[in-house]
């Protein structure tokens, strides 16, 4: 599990890292990795919380690269198609996959003080939920798992 997001950390280091990993997977799949798309990734590493399409279009729109909704869900839709970001379902936003190297399930830890969100990854298959699956003969295919709390910071301060 990835706590980065909660620790002090080379905060450009990890941006330049996150958009050279999805440069060469997108090179790798033959995927466009378009100034759009490289800029939206860029804008959602650049903060560790998950971010709106309208927060992320008004980024775009400040920098001369699309004013118009379409613009931010295009990206958002490649990024998330081709696992470089994820949707968080309790916010209606976006975060960048800190997990690159691997498909996973993502569980999301998510700040309720400081709007902070760190990916963990998770097997679906076990624990709790594989059981039930199994029990019931369902295969899973996606899961979405999200909690939300108090990081550590914000633990100590309240």
């Amino acid at each position: 599990m990835s706590s980065q997001a909660f620790e002090k950390h080379d905060h450009q280091g990890c941006i330049a890292e996150g958009i050279a990993a999805a440069a060469q997977l997108c090179a790798e799949r033959n995927l466009q990795f378009t100034k759009t798309r490289q800029r939206v990734l860029e804008i959602l590493l650049s903060e560790h919380k998950a971010m709106g399409a309208y927060e992320i279009l008004d980024v775009l729109r400040e920098e001369g690269l699309g004013s118009q909704p379409p613009v931010a869900y295009r990206a958002l839709e490649f990024l998330t198609k081709n696992g470089f970001a994820h949707r968080i379902e309790r916010l209606n936003a976006f975060i960048a996959c800190t997990h690159l190297e691997n498909g996973h399930a993502p569980i999301f830890l998510i700040c309720r003080a400081c709007d902070r969100v760190v990916e963990a990854e998770a097997d679906p298959s076990k624990g709790e939920l594989g059981r039930a699956a199994k029990r019931s003969g369902f295969r899973i295919e996606r899961a979405v798992r999200e909690a939300e709390g108090l990081c550590p910071a914000c633990a100590e301060a309240a």
